[in-house]
């Protein structure tokens, strides 16, 4: 049983623990450095863990949120189907009901012994493009079952003795579109581990085993009491909340309500979230996995504690989660479809559990971040006329939804989701049109899309693509069109998300859940969503609104209307400033935001 003391020195634990994270730092770059498609080394949706031999999370560097938040479910999967691994051995599994996320989400699990034992599992989770489904996407709405999703690696060996098990590539090579770049971001995958694994094993032979499992000990216990004492700060009651996604037509045509409920217990300083009171699973793609579900239900917690703490499974373990089997945000049962458990329906839990926070009052709590998947995010496809008819399929990330407002700051506006908290990286837009045809004729803040409150939610993107050549396959799943994030504490709403193409005429409107066929000259327009903000807008710094005013972020309008600021010229007549005696008029005419308030959600 591990000690409730620590074991080694306080500098050692720091440097260990920076040693642990630069090596997740390596495999991060060898990724970077060695990866083909776009999503995966222009985007970086991918992440890297380290876990002991016994599947307990000791670091992750730049990960994303859903991915590295309950990584365990898969390196305990291998285990239960394998009693002969060996050095050399590298898993493979993008199976949800193997502890996988999704199935676009791919995890090289490779061992890393010491003697006889496993020490450690070095772990990547990259997200492909293309898994061989019916449709090129890895996000298909109407894939009630993993048949219908492409695919499948159930925890599968696919190396031995440090070399690939060729007749598994081979269905990879013969079952996925693009596979060149699939097996290109498979190689840097494995490199990634192979690196981890190495890096791991000179830092046994330099400390000493009992010195390294010394620290493990420490850390996930600095960890778990890091992760006590900031609970301990929250007021001990109970809180629930309740958001929706939107309807997907054939699917769910009423929309999928998510609710939760979170305790806290700040004397034991421990959180337990309770997300067993939603529906069964639905006939369609968005049904959660275990992993999803279990990793929504952390992040809501994390996001409002110090940020400083390690996410690791000392911290994990003060967070108590409780699942439903055969629930649309529980353990689904088999084989229902998990296509798109990473995003939707999952930035719905997450939102849910972190607004329970809010209603702790001020300074706790969070607004909701903007929904995703708007056509900024689309997955694109087809072949390449430049390039000798070569297919291609990759999802694009030009444009991100805005993030909530917290207590003392403005929403994030590379946020994109909950799901990822901006650890995505906007796509490079001269990487895109090198490798793809597309051209993006534009990129930018939408105008007066952020959910005003004393602090602002971030407002929103929007940009158009223009396909160059041939036709282009366009599938997106835009959450968010109907129900906006919603602000607390008096904040208000972000915009909705919508979607357009163009053509030889005017700017028609897309469903939301839809594949587009975009013929060569057709443009694509976005426009994602806006974060809620949070708190009285009133109550906002002037000082504030006139700075989005001059960023081209807010009309003036909306700064009378919302917040009850004027502005004039300012010395130089360059930029605008606050007319504070205008200013000063506009606010005493009203004492609350009420009236401002229920005028624009009138207006949405």
């Amino acid at each position: 049983m591990p000690s409730d003391e620590y074991r080694i020195e306080p500098f050692l634990l720091a440097v260990l623990s920076r040693r642990f994270e630069a090596i997740c730092r390596e495999m991060t770059n060898t990724i970077l450095k060695a990866s083909r498609s776009s999503v995966i080394k222009n985007a970086r949706d991918f992440s890297v863990g380290i876990l002991t031999g016994d599947h307990r999370l000791v670091s992750v560097e730049d990960g994303l949120p859903v991915h590295v938040t309950a990584l365990d479910l898969s390196t305990k999967a291998v285990v239960q189907h394998f009693s002969d691994i060996r050095p050399g051995d590298a898993f493979v599994n993008n199976c949800p009901y193997t502890g996988g996320t999704h199935h676009a989400d791919l995890d090289i699990i490779v061992p890393v012994f010491s003697g006889d034992e496993i020490a450690f599992w070095v772990f990547t989770r990259c997200h492909h493009a293309d898994m061989g489904a019916p449709l090129p996407t890895t996000y298909l709405p109407k894939a009630a079952t993993i048949y219908e999703e492409g695919l499948h690696f159930p925890c599968v060996r696919i190396q031995e003795n440090y070399a690939d098990k060729a007749d598994i590539v081979r269905i990879g090579l013969t079952k996925i579109r693009a596979s060149q770049f699939w097996f290109g971001d498979y190689l840097a995958q494995v490199g990634a581990s192979r690196v981890g694994e190495r890096r791991l094993k000179e830092l046994l032979v330099k400390y000493g085993k009992a010195v390294i499992e010394d620290f493990v000990e420490d850390w996930i216990l600095y960890g778990k009491r890091r992760a006590a004492a900031a609970i301990s700060q929250l007021p001990s009651g109970t809180w629930t909340y309740e958001t929706a996604h939107d309807p997907v037509p054939g699917v769910a045509e009423a929309g999928i309500p998510v609710k939760v409920q979170v305790t806290v217990d700040s004397a034991a300083g421990r959180v337990v979230v309770d997300a067993t009171n939603n529906i069964d699973c639905i006939n369609g793609g968005f049904n959660l996995s275990e992993a999803t579900a279990t990793a929504a239900c952390r992040i809501g917690v994390y996001v409002n504690l110090d940020p400083t703490i390690p996410h690791n499974h000392g911290s994990a373990e003060q967070i108590s989660v409780l699942l439903r089997d055969g629930c649309v945000v529980g353990r689904p049962k088999f084989p229902a479809g998990t296509s798109v458990a990473t995003t939707n329906v999952n930035d719905r839990l997450i939102n849910a559990v972190a607004c329970c926070f809010a209603q702790m009052g001020q300074p706790f709590g969070i607004a909701e971040g903007g929904a995703m998947m708007a056509s900024g995010l689309a997955v694109i496809s087809g072949t390449d006329p430049r390039r000798n008819n070569r297919p291609y399929v990759t999802q694009l990330f030009l444009g991100f939804s805005g993030g909530p407002a917290v207590h003392g700051h403005d929403g994030w506006v590379t946020y994109n989701d909950a799901d990822t908290c901006g650890m995505l990286m906007l796509d490079s837009i001269e990487v895109d049109e090198s490798m793809y045809p597309i051209l993006v004729e534009e990129r930018k803040i939408a105008i007066d899309t952020m959910g005003h409150g004393q602090w602002d939610g971030a407002p929103a993107m929007t940009g158009t693509y223009r396909n160059l050549a041939g036709t282009m396959s366009v599938i997106y799943c835009s959450d968010g069109d109907l129900n906006a994030a919603r602000g607390v504490l008096g904040g208000m709403r972000g915009s909705p998300s919508a979607n357009y193409k163009q053509g030889s005429a005017s700017w028609q409107p897309l469903p939301s859940f839809h594949t587009e066929l975009c013929e060569e000259g057709e443009s694509m327009r976005f426009v994602a969503g806006g974060g809620g903000g949070y708190g009285d807008p009133q109550m906002r710094d002037p000082d504030r609104v006139v700075r989005s005013i001059n960023r081209g972020w807010l009309s003036l309008e909306r700064a009378q209307q919302i917040y009850g600021v004027a502005v004039k010229p300012n010395a130089d007549g360059a930029f605008l400033e606050v007319d504070l005696e205008r200013t000063a008029a506009l606010r005493s005419k009203t004492s609350t935001s009420s009236t401002a308030t229920a005028s624009m959600e009138a207006s949405k």
